[in-house]
């Protein structure tokens, strides 16, 4: 996980696991429609995994 991947993960949730598959930006897309927060719990989550 590098530091802009992490920062792009910050400031635009989605943007930031579009390497990671359709269904990884669709969940961290409706997570920060809900709130900004979830959004980006939810691309740290998916980009910290190591099987990905």
């Amino acid at each position: 996980m590098s530091f802009w991947r992490v920062l792009l993960a910050i400031i635009f949730p989605p943007l930031s696991v579009i390497g990671k598959g359709c269904g990884s930006i669709l969940i961290v897309f409706l997570l920060w429609l809900c709130g900004w927060v979830p959004g980006v719990i939810a691309a740290l989550v998916i980009l910290n995994n190591p099987e990905n």
